[in-house]
């Protein structure tokens, strides 16, 4: 399967593993691209889109939680402009969601899944997620699973629909359309959560994850307890995780917050460029340091893993010393932050590297982080920066 695109010389660790995981480590169709000092060294694709069709440099494909960093990214938009205080009360823009207990809930705590709302208790109706009304209105009347800001879990489906109701109060726009207006447009990104349908003909449908031979201890919860947030949230979704039910046209056009963004590794990169440089046109230095500060670390309530957050942002996690089916995390450095998707795509920045990192690909990995493959590229690309990796599995220069 040929390797095509652009690779910088000084980064041909980068090109070296691409090609590795295509021939050997299960790849199947991929794309990769590095942004340094705001310079394009590597923007490499291979492989196949779909059985028989290789995989173009205008692929696009799902990218699943690494949606969530678009979604957040609008949120810190508004705070960077004073149109948005982290620090108030959800009430302040949403008066309704301060029913069953959670009027004290803050912006931040939507921000770093401490809100409580991973999953919903009463059955949603089929196709309930591309309703967005129906899904901020029964997640305002909803009652927490844990009392809003003592505890972390990951709100793998709600986080789009609390963080992206906020986003639509004060700005007066979906979030499809402030994230198009004030990000994708801006900087030129082939980037979109609500999918036009005059792409659909480029996307390269997700293939699934081949059965584990143990699976994660977040799968075995949901598997063994009806009762338990992990099996909530994986069986009370409107059919969203129904097999093939992603790939459809619904799902591509929903402006699904959580994990319903479509792009390549080069929407990715050019998302977390200008936070690579200090913020750019998006936000100003004093506000990138908010974005990337560590706001919770330690057990996930939902994953049953150790987790970090920033607000709104996946910060470096190594999970090497758990069992296998646990130990996938996510390995960058001290500085960097981003978001991963299930199956393994990732997009972060690392503002003292001045690097932004995108990877998306077809076939799903198994684990809860950035798959093996992923990771591979996240390395070569740190080794070639200089970079080693110290104390816990971060990197450090």
């Amino acid at each position: 399967m040929s390797v095509q695109g652009t690779c910088d010389p000084g980064f041909s660790q980068v090109a070296e593993e691409f090609e590795v995981n295509l021939a050997s480590r299960g790849e199947v169709g991929a794309s990769v691209c590095v942004i340094v000092d705001g310079e394009v060294v590597v923007d490499l694709w291979g492989g196949q889109a779909a059985p028989g069709v290789p995989w173009q440099r205008d692929t696009i494909g799902h990218v699943w939680s690494c949606t969530k960093g678009a979604t957040a990214l609008c949120a810190h938009l508004l705070a960077a402009r004073g149109e948005l205080d982290l620090d108030a009360p959800v009430v302040r823009y949403w008066p309704e969601y301060g029913a069953a207990g959670k009027e004290s809930t803050l912006v931040r705590h939507l921000l770093a899944h401490q809100a409580g709302l991973p999953a919903l208790r009463e059955p949603l109706p089929p196709g309930a997620f591309y309703d967005w009304k129906l899904m901020a209105d029964r997640l305002a009347a909803e009652e927490p699973f844990w009392e809003p800001g003592t505890a972390h879990g990951y709100h793998a489906l709600t986080f789009g629909y609390l963080v992206g109701e906020v986003v639509r109060r004060v700005s007066g726009r979906s979030l499809g359309t402030f994230f198009r207006e004030e990000v994708a447009e801006p900087l030129g990104l082939e980037f979109w959560l609500g999918l036009p349908e005059e792409q659909e003909g480029r996307i390269a449908p997700t293939i699934p994850a081949d059965p584990p031979q143990v699976p994660p201890t977040f799968y075995v919860r949901a598997f063994t307890d009806p009762a338990s947030m992990p099996a909530l949230l994986l069986a009370n979704e409107g059919g969203y995780m129904a097999p093939g039910e992603s790939d459809s046209r619904a799902a591509h056009q929903a402006e699904f917050g959580a994990i319903g963004g479509i792009t390549n590794a080069r929407g990715l990169a050019g998302l977390y460029r200008p936070l690579s440089l200090g913020g750019g046109e998006l936000v100003g230095r004093e506000h990138l340091q908010v974005m990337a500060l560590t706001a919770v670390a330690g057990g996930d309530a939902v994953l049953a893993v150790p987790t970090r957050f920033s607000l709104g942002f996946m910060k470096s996690a190594d999970n090497r010393h758990l069992p296998p089916a646990d130990s996938e995390g996510a390995l960058m450095s001290a500085t960097a932050f981003g978001h991963a998707g299930m199956g393994g795509s990732v997009g972060f920045c690392d503002p003292a590297a001045r690097m932004s990192f995108g990877y998306t690909m077809n076939k799903q990995g198994t684990g809860l982080g950035i798959n093996p493959r992923g990771q591979a590229l996240v390395d070569a690309t740190y080794r070639t920066l200089g970079y080693q990796r110290v104390y816990g599995g971060i990197w450090y220069i």
